[in-house]
């Protein structure tokens, strides 16, 4: 399975991190470890939202989607 996920800063809550990963509970332990250069200076963050895919390319599509102008806003009025 791959999962396409949102993040939420917990000390800057208007910051907002979306990706996609096959290993989901490692991914959030390295977003607040510092080891993504996009979300280290935000530290530490929260999983708000994940939905699961069954494979990798319909997960980075949506995620692509996501990070649209379009996709964003359907991100905040229906997921988060």
């Amino acid at each position: 399975m791959w999962y396409v996920y949102i993040i939420r800063s917990i000390e800057f809550p208007d910051q907002e991190y979306i990706g996609a990963t096959e290993d989901l509970k490692r991914r959030l332990p390295e977003h607040n470890a510092g080891k993504s250069a996009h979300t280290a200076k935000f530290v530490p963050w929260k999983l708000v939202w994940y939905c699961a895919f069954p494979d990798k390319l319909k997960a980075l599509a949506f995620e692509k989607y996501l990070k649209s102008h379009s996709g964003r806003a359907f991100s905040k009025k229906r997921l988060c």
